[in-house]
């Protein structure tokens, strides 16, 4: 969402002299940010939580991002701020903890074996390899993805978090050329691990993580069903999600 940015002798009037007015001017400049992470993440954990819970969670977001930004460093405070607002509605997401555990060690089974499968074979194994490995029928297998769909987003996100705020917390949580050169790095990495999937998958990453659209979206554009979606989505993850475990160690 693009918002246009304050005049800089706002933010140096609130940092040398932050008031309450001041602060709540910035944040309802600010608050469409808010609206805007809020309403696409609530899609994606649509039956977990709750919209009011994370737009919440993001007005903290937004109100920790207004205090710890540098005017000083050259980075937009839309760009740190989107990443502040993700961060705290993530952490939140994270720590309702809505997968049965069942579900959870069956969707751990599935991960491994895509893990090991890959390792041995230097490629992302199809579903028929993951199957037989582990003596599953292959729409035990997609059920599995499409039951742990949302857990599986939220585990993305953090992986993607993570690796913006490794290194003594760089990236993002402070405002440093470090941080654009990771975001940008991040991207470059994504792009790579999108190029290893198969093009529905590459059009559904895509899309979501470029694009930013929710699965209903998604499925609009490319006139498939929003669960066939989410099984698409989930097969993607798990690649992705190897290759950036891979890359990082590497690197």
């Amino acid at each position: 969402m693009a918002i246009e940015e304050l005049p800089r002798e706002v933010w140096e009037e609130f940092k040398a002299k932050p008031t309450i007015e001041t602060r709540n001017y910035i944040l309802m400049h600010y608050i469409g940010l808010v609206k805007d992470i809020a309403s696409r993440l609530v899609y994606s954990y649509k039956n977990h939580v709750d919209y009011d819970d994370l737009y919440s969670c993001g007005i903290f977001g937004l109100m920790d991002a207004i205090e710890k930004y540098d005017i000083n460093r050259n980075i937009k405070f839309d760009t740190y701020a989107t990443w502040r607002v993700k961060g705290a509605i993530i952490d939140y997401i994270r720590e309702q903890d809505w997968l049965p555990k069942s579900k959870r060690q069956k969707f751990k089974q599935v991960e491994d074996a895509f893990k090991q499968l890959e390792g041995q074979n230097g490629q992302a194994p199809t579903e028929e390899e993951v199957a037989n490995h582990l003596g599953m029928s292959v729409s035990e297998i997609n059920k599995t993805l499409s039951e742990s769909y949302s857990y599986q987003i939220i585990s993305m996100d953090e992986k993607i978090m993570d690796v913006l705020n490794q290194g003594n917390d760089i990236a993002l949580h402070t405002a440093t050329p470090e941080a654009e050169f990771m975001e940008e790095e991040l991207k470059e990495v994504l792009a790579k691990a999108i190029d290893t999937l198969t093009e529905n998958e590459k059009m559904v990453t895509s899309l979501y993580y470029f694009d930013e659209l929710n699965q209903k979206e998604i499925g609009k554009v490319m006139g498939l069903s929003e669960s066939r979606i989410s099984q698409l989505h989930a097969k993607a993850i798990l690649k992705i999600k190897a290759y950036l475990e891979k890359y990082y160690i590497n690197n």
